[in-house]
């Protein structure tokens, strides 16, 4: 009973890491996971084709959400998949083409699969941010040559919110006749995106990032001229295009449906209010506390990111000691034996103490002004107390 009260009472701030599932994106998934069972890959019965009509409902809600066309969604079993997709299947439908360009702070659902490209013998371009984290549109102009046949920049940093001028980069994507993507996991909720207007010709998506499921996302696949041309990866039944053979979860499906219609839905007012929660936040600190950095833009940043270092705190002891009240990240990986510094922090500012004490804090939907306020009155009495104990070593 202890821990159930706990787990009550302790504040979510880690909704860039993961979202709680909208009750309204339950209730409508229900229904599929009990007496809705069919198969959506056999529409030639009852059960199959009421599945089959509840995915195609959910591709066109996708769709929707971000400018696509419902042929041009293909679900997948994760953004990382997606990506994998994207990446991968460019590059093998378009072998006499070698070379990727992307950023040094990419996720590495995005990094892993150029670093596979460059065993193979592919050519990588990794471009540096500036200190905001925001890469320049002139650099990936500058990188992009006759061999190029994708451009890959995040639409959003995870870690420390950053928003990148995918529009300008698609812009000169066009120009210079390369497939452009962006993995779009943290901007599509809270910042509105346009494929067209943007410019994409292969985009990303999470639902467990949007307040919908885990375990499904999807690739946006360009139909329209340019078409992006894209070769499977895996090989089964042909599902979703053959990009993403198996049988579609019916359920997840009308999960993320469900979820980024809602979040259309509410994004206009949703972000400012978000913002203002993480203004609070920092104000609170700001007001308390010296040596508070804002790590990322000021301004065209994700509304629902802090990612702050706070001088002379360590963010795995804030992180400890914090642990029964709220729920936020470090930006360090922390292993059995050492802390590996961020490389997304290590791009902006280098391997010090900046970089090293970076740690992220992200109200979501269900967060209220009260929350973020308890939340930053005990950060910085926890801040008073790690401080002291430093100075007292």
């Amino acid at each position: 009973m202890r821990n159930a009260e706990r787990d009550r009472a302790r504040i979510y701030l880690d909704h860039n890491a993961t979202t709680p599932v909208d009750p309204a994106v339950l209730a409508a998934m229900e229904p599929y996971l009990r007496e809705l069972f069919g198969n959506p890959s056999s529409a030639e019965t009852v059960e199959g084709s009421v599945a089959a009509t509840a995915v195609e409902r959910a591709r066109e809600q996708v769709a929707a959400s971000i400018g696509a066309r419902p042929n041009e969604i293909v679900f997948t079993g994760s953004c990382t998949e997606a990506d994998n997709i994207a990446i991968l299947g460019v590059a093998r439908a378009h072998p006499d083409k070698r070379h990727l360009v992307t950023t040094k702070v990419e996720h590495s659902a995005v990094l892993g699969p150029a670093r596979a490209l460059e065993r193979e013998g592919w050519r990588v371009t990794l471009l540096d941010v500036d200190e905001r984290g925001v890469v320049a549109p002139e650099a990936v102009a500058t990188a992009i040559g006759p061999d190029t046949c994708l451009v890959s920049v995040m639409g959003a940093n995870n870690e420390v919110g950053a928003l990148q001028p995918i529009r300008r980069i698609g812009e000169i994507c066009a120009e210079r006749g390369v497939l452009f993507h962006s993995d779009l996991a943290q901007r599509a909720t809270y910042v509105a995106v346009d494929v067209e207007r943007d410019g994409l010709h292969l985009a990303s998506l999470s639902a467990h990032k949007a307040y919908g499921p885990k375990g499904i996302g999807a690739l946006y696949v360009r139909s329209r001229r340019p078409r992006a041309k894209v070769a499977p990866i895996m090989y089964g039944g042909g599902q979703e295009r053959g990009l993403r053979p198996g049988t579609v979860p019916t359920a997840l499906a009308v999960g993320m449906g469900e979820a980024f219609e809602i979040a259309g839905r509410t994004r206009p007012t949703e972000a400012p209010r978000l913002r203002a929660l993480c203004d609070l936040f920092r104000t609170r600190l700001r007001s308390s506390l010296d040596g508070v950095h804002l790590n990322g833009p000021e301004a065209d940043r994700l509304p629902n990111n802090l990612s702050l270092t706070i001088a002379g705190v360590e963010p795995y002891a804030l992180i400890r000691h914090l642990a029964d009240r709220c729920t936020f990240s470090a930006s360090s990986a922390c292993g059995s034996t050492r802390v590996e510094t961020s490389h997304v922090l290590v791009a902006m500012f280098g391997d010090g103490p900046r970089a090293r004490g970076a740690f992220r804090v992200a109200p979501g939907r269900f967060t209220g002004e009260a929350d973020v306020a308890a939340a930053a009155a005990w950060m910085v009495e926890a801040v008073g107390v790690l401080r002291g104990t430093a100075h007292a070593a």
